[in-house]
């Protein structure tokens, strides 16, 4: 693993053929950013905009029709690891793990459980077990490792503003939180909270209600780092300035340097 400081980012963006230029501005503004991980761009891996590639960018996609599906987005090579979550045994796009600068990165796109009933918390929860069972092998393997990514839930009461959601949705049930808490039990460290303990801090705002003006918002979007990664951990940054673009997605982009 390379002492090199190292940035990668993940960022919602709620439909890349949408906001493709948002994306290109924003990676203008960070050239620091050596990866930038997306999730929900809305598209099969063919229809993923050429714009990035003809920049001379390195690009990976795991898509599909319509909805779901995760991206990468490098400045340099990087080697994709698993283009689908082992163990995950489930048709859509949610997860593409890449090795860059010897750190493995997994950018992720967690169901969020609050639709298809029992059936579709079932599949929020499996991903979950999942990924569980994905840092077992890493951390066994003494890899330096990031799950990064749209994770759909709110650790804690503090990670969302007081009523922004009902106490039985998806995104805050105990058994959400339990997943959650136990990827932090195996060893993993939550990077906002490493470095903010407390406040609240938001990625995501809802286009209802005048979410974002009334700052009605949830912390979804995370980076769980391994211990050989939170050791070089140096800063976590809320991109909350893109929220306010025009067509922006509901979710902002969050950086991570190590």
């Amino acid at each position: 693993m390379s002492t090199t400081p190292f940035t990668f980012a993940s960022w919602n963006i709620n439909s890349i053929r949408a906001r493709v230029h948002h994306v290109q501005d924003w990676l203008e503004r960070h050239p620091d950013c050596d990866l930038l991980c997306l999730q929900e761009i809305k598209c099969e891996d063919s229809q993923f905009p050429a714009v990035f590639a003809e920049a001379g960018l390195h690009v990976a996609t795991s898509g599909q029709k319509a909805y779901n599906g995760v991206a990468l987005i490098g400045r340099r090579p990087f080697t994709v690891t698993h283009h689908t979550l082992p163990g995950f045994d489930h048709p859509s796009a949610r997860y593409i793990e890449a090795e860059l600068d010897g750190i493995t990165i997994g950018n992720l796109y967690l169901p969020n459980g609050n639709s298809g009933g029992e059936d579709g918390y079932a599949t929020k929860l499996a991903f979950f077990d999942a990924l569980a069972e994905r840092a077992r092998v890493l951390l066994d393997a003494e890899k330096p490792f990031a799950f990064i990514g749209d994770f759909n839930v709110c650790p804690t009461d503090e990670d969302l503003a007081p009523g922004a959601l009902s106490p039985d949705d998806a995104l805050v049930r105990p058994e959400t939180r339990a997943a959650f808490r136990r990827l932090k039990w195996m060893g993993l460290t939550d990077a906002l909270r490493a470095l903010h303990p407390a406040g609240r801090h938001y990625t995501f705002w809802d286009y209802q209600a005048a979410a974002f003006q009334r700052n009605s918002g949830l912390r979804i979007d995370h980076a769980l780092l391994s211990p050989r990664l939170t050791e070089r951990l140096t800063a976590f940054v809320i991109d909350r300035n893109e929220r306010t673009k025009e067509k922006a997605s509901d979710h902002v982009p969050v950086l991570v340097t190590v």
